[in-house]
């Protein structure tokens, strides 16, 4: 059974940080695009960030640009994403994606994660 297991979300203050892990099982993603995504209620999910299987390509929402970091580690079939200088409106479920396209259309990414609440308080 393939699985896609989030952790790291919770309660931090605006400017603090907080550090999302994604963990995989069931088969190898290291040939897969991994991304994240978040949605709040009311509102499409919305991508955030994506790295390509080659791990020295990312891209990333305006909105986070300069304070989120996507990484991986293929070893341990695990991405991540570091985020820091959190603000008020980065208050969402994060969800982690894998997919073979690299893209930033939902649609294209068939693993998901059951998500993870992160809370930034002002």
């Amino acid at each position: 059974q393939v699985q896609l297991v989030e952790s790291g979300g919770g309660l931090v203050q605006a400017g603090g940080s907080l550090r999302l892990s994604c963990a995989a099982s069931g088969r190898t993603f290291s040939s897969y695009a991994r991304a994240w995504f978040r949605q709040t209620p009311g509102k499409e999910r919305e991508f955030v960030a994506l790295i390509r299987r080659n791990v020295a390509s990312t891209y990333y929402a305006d909105s986070v640009k300069g304070r989120f970091t996507i990484s991986r580690d293929n070893a341990k079939n695990t991405v991540y994403l570091q985020m820091n200088s959190l603000k008020p409106e980065d208050t969402a479920v994060y969800y982690c994606a894998a997919g073979l396209v690299a893209t930033v259309d939902i649609s294209s990414f068939g693993y998901w994660g059951q998500g993870t609440q992160v809370t930034v308080s002002s």
